[in-house]
């Protein structure tokens, strides 16, 4: 499991909000006496690491397991299922049951719903007729505070349910998180909204508030003074664009997840080969903490003064004669070597990434289509990538980026392009091109757009950024500033009205 990030920092009072959620999980397990069998929806795996420590789950007498369509091996006769509210994983419960109940187990089941129970699982499990085996509960964990200044509703499939499925249960889910937040520092008196899913999140908060009314009366006044909801949908540029800082870049290759990445064991200088080891990254990492928000390129200029001036000291401390105090602020720099070590194995193995020609190559390409310039040299490069049969991904997100910026593709290009990444990647991923055509992210063009009116209006596009000390957000992305990030700093300088 990850390591639980330090939350002592945290403008909010994090720590007792995650002790919360803690305690109601703690107290699920107490509830149910004896030695238990705690089988966790791998998708919460990560979520659950970040609350509580493997070792107090332990200490309650519960064993952990994954839940998967196999057969949970125990010697426990009560099996505790912890799981997301999805249809697919009720069949692996019943599946389960089904399957113990043949072998002649006698066991006691419960199920517990993160972060509510909804109707349509607890049917599954009566059309299997083992519903009443089963004792039902919910663990309520709307949030997961990711690091003392990142709090993440874990809703990986928001997007997508309610642009592609026309599910938007997520709303409802985010609007509660919300409320469970104003419970703990107080009713939020500014809410801005853009986008037709925030402003509905803001009117079911808005009724919760009047049926459930939070009860502040020992509060002064509220801890958070402004919440500011913007769609995904209104800026899907900027996640199509490649991240330049160094926390960024890790995620773009490394791929960060809750708080951690899995990696080979080689990259972090161990020589077992196939060895997977993890990495935590958050603020408990103070070199982390200092050099994450950093552009690559400054990154590798911080790491390498840090490591000159600790061989510095290393130096002076085996050619001349130290004090007591310069030994002691010595040890203290050197309890920060494994830090040292771990960031400058990691920026080493991203250099191999950044200093491809093709990475370069894509980073102009972005760049061009931000600026909505040069159309038949971004066709153009975007097909030659399917020939290549570059990453499916790369590719898709260049496409992405080229129709939202252009307002579509015209139909014989859109169409060729569609053709062409059939034959080259399998067609097994038609499913796949209907859907971002059904978001509105892959589309024939029909009209102008007001891209251009966007980018001018918000200044999304700066020349000679600096990245070295940077007085704009636009360093992130080397010239591009993130459009949401644009419309939260009008949001708190002036509102939005007039923008567009």
């Amino acid at each position: 499991m990850a390591q639980i990030p330090n939350l002592d920092n945290s403008p909010l009072n994090l720590k007792s909000f995650r002790e919360q959620s803690q305690k109601d999980l703690v107290d699920i397990l107490k509830n149910i006496r004896g030695k238990k069998c705690l089988v966790i929806d791998p998708k919460l795996s990560g979520s659950i690491s970040l609350i509580i420590q493997t070792t107090i789950l332990r200490e309650n007498g519960a064993e952990l397991r994954h839940l998967s369509a196999e057969p949970v091996q125990t010697d426990c006769t009560k099996v505790v299922y912890l799981v997301r509210s999805e249809f697919s994983l009720m069949r692996f419960i019943c599946s389960n049951i089904h399957h113990d109940t043949s072998q002649g187990l006698q066991r006691e089941y419960y199920v517990y719903f993160v972060p509510r129970r909804e109707v349509v699982c607890e049917k599954v499990l009566e059309e299997e007729n083992v519903h009443n085996l089963v004792t039902i509960g919910e663990y309520p964990l709307y949030m997961v505070p990711l690091d003392e200044d990142v709090l993440s509703f874990e809703l990986d499939l928001a997007n997508k349910e309610c642009l592609v499925d026309g599910n938007t249960s997520s709303l409802w889910h985010i609007a509660k998180a919300i409320h469970k937040l104003e419970s703990s520092f107080g009713v939020i008196p500014n809410v801005r909204a853009k986008g037709k899913a925030s402003v509905r999140i803001a009117d079911i908060l808005n009724r919760m508030q009047a049926e459930e009314p939070v009860n502040s009366s020992d509060m002064v006044m509220p801890e958070i003074n402004t919440l500011i909801l913007i769609d995904r949908e209104v800026d899907m540029v900027t996640p199509m664009c490649s991240q330049l800082t160094y926390e960024g870049l890790l995620d773009e290759f490394l791929h960060i997840n809750n708080g951690a990445m899995e990696l080979d064991s080689s990259i972090m200088g161990d020589q077992q080969e196939g060895k997977k080891m993890k990495v935590s990254l958050n603020s408990s990492d103070k070199l982390f903490k200092e050099i994450r928000d950093l552009n690559f390129e400054v990154v590798v200029q911080v790491l390498r003064q840090k490591a000159t001036s600790m061989k510095q000291d290393y130096t002076d401390m085996t050619t001349t004669h130290q004090t007591v105090s310069e030994l002691k602020d010595f040890v203290k720099k050197l309890n920060s070597l494994p830090e040292m070590t771990r960031h400058i194995n990691l920026a080493q193995h991203l250099s191999t990434f950044t200093s491809k020609h093709s990475f370069q190559s894509r980073l102009d390409m972005e760049q061009t289509l931000v600026e909505a310039q040069s159309y038949d040299i971004c066709y153009d490069y975007i097909e030659e990538l399917i020939h290549k049969q570059e990453p499916l991904v790369t590719v898709v997100r260049l496409l992405i980026l080229f129709s939202i910026t252009n307002s579509g593709l015209p139909k014989k290009n859109f169409d060729h392009l569609r053709r062409e990444l059939l034959h080259s990647y399998g067609f097994e991923h038609i499913a796949m091109l209907n859907n971002l055509e059904k978001a509105g992210l892959l589309k024939k063009q029909e009209s102008k757009g007001n891209w251009l009116t966007i980018k001018r209006n918000l200044q999304l596009v700066t020349e000679d950024t600096d990245t070295t000390n940077p007085n704009d957000i636009a360093y992130v992305f080397s010239g591009y500033a993130p459009l949401s990030i644009r419309l939260v700093q009008h949001a708190v300088r002036s509102g939005w009205w007039g923008l567009f």
